[in-house]
């Protein structure tokens, strides 16, 4: 990150967790934070379907799967702008055979099974079950909003032993728009019944940060990747690099 994007970052009271030990918090009044909601990947780690992207294809499987990605977001983007909604399974098989065919890669149907059940086999990050644990101790409502579909969080939830800590899943396949629709992000205070400025939104994408602050949610980003911020004329409340910098951000104001 260059000087004049640190300096911008700062002066709207947000950065990235890549300059900083503590999480960013900004001063920003408001209702108390009764609720989170959870962008899916700011609790699952995903880096499972890259590395087996590597074993299908040596030497190549990085940059499948950067593309690959890329892509999943950029189809529910244009599906979502040309209502042409399907679930996140049908948009990251989509994307996959596109990722595949212009690398010019060879994607078989049992290399294609491999890839799609890995989805199927996310955990979650090292940090998360403490954090999320002692969140919920402290009378925090959790809950899912995410691209994900209900079947694939139950999944996850279920590999890495957090059940009991979320209400139910707030899946795009509700609106059948994905994020950042505003009718995406509106699907938490329905469920949560509280106004928006009591809901925190937890993101793990910079693009989602961006659409959840629009949108007008006190907004949290998990920085995972020390990526640079988006530049789109908005900056999230707090950043930092991982849930217990969420949770710090949260109990300040709950």
């Amino acid at each position: 990150m260059n000087r004049r994007d640190f300096v911008s970052l700062v002066g709207a009271g947000a950065a990235t967790a890549a300059l900083y030990a503590e999480p960013v918090i900004a001063a920003v009044p408001g209702a108390k934070i009764k609720a989170i909601a959870f962008d899916g990947l700011a609790v699952f780690d995903v880096r499972p379907v890259a590395a087996l992207a590597e074993r299908v294809f040596p030497g190549r499987g990085e940059e499948m799967s950067a593309l690959w990605r890329t892509r999943q977001f950029e189809y529910t983007w244009l599906r979502t702008v040309g209502r042409q909604y399907v679930d996140f399974c049908e948009v990251t098989v989509e994307a996959l055979v596109f990722s595949c065919r212009s690398l010019k890669l060879e994607l078989t149907k049992p290399d294609s099974d491999r890839l799609m059940q890995s989805y199927l086999e996310l955990k979650a990050w090292p940090d998360a079950l403490v954090a999320l644990k002692g969140l919920k101790a402290s009378g925090m409502r959790m809950a899912f909003l995410s691209n994900f579909t209900a079947a694939m969080l139950d999944q996850a939830v279920k590999n890495s032993g957090l059940e009991g800590i979320f209400e139910d899943h707030l899946s795009t396949d509700r609106v059948r728009v994905f994020k950042p629709d505003p009718r995406a992000y509106g699907m938490a205070m329905g469920a949560f019944a509280l106004r928006k400025e009591e809901i925190a939104f937890a993101a793990f994408g910079g693009w989602d940060a961006v659409g959840a602050k629009w949108f007008g949610y006190p907004t949290f980003w998990v920085n995972r990747a020390h990526v640079a911020a988006e530049e789109l004329g908005a900056v999230p409340d707090g950043a930092g690099k991982d849930l217990n910098d969420l949770a710090t951000f949260v109990q300040a104001r709950h």
